[in-house]
């Protein structure tokens, strides 16, 4: 039998509005741990462009990927750079 071929899921494929973008983000947000919060972010900004999220956070493009693979937690200064380069901002509520 042969193996079934299978394509790559990439998140940023799927992120089209500004509201899938905040949504998607928001329900990392929920659970996920830091590394999942960086590979989120990184989603977001492939799917906006990440040379010119990089040129808005004034950060290089190579360090955005870095930071935003998933394999490491950035510096919060890196994170909330990047959220408002995106357009985002973060809330807390009552849990």
């Amino acid at each position: 039998m042969a193996k079934p071929k299978l394509i790559p899921f990439d998140a940023a494929d799927y992120l089209e509005s500004e509201e899938d973008m905040a949504l998607y983000l928001s329900a990392i947000l929920e659970d996920g741990s830091p590394e999942e919060i960086a590979a989120a972010l990184g989603d977001i900004a492939r799917a906006r462009g990440m040379s010119k999220v990089a040129a808005d956070a004034g950060l290089s493009r190579e360090s955005l990927y870095r930071g935003l693979s998933g394999e490491r937690v950035p510096s919060a200064d890196t994170l909330l750079r990047v959220i408002r380069a995106l357009g985002l901002k973060l809330t807390v509520q009552p849990h």
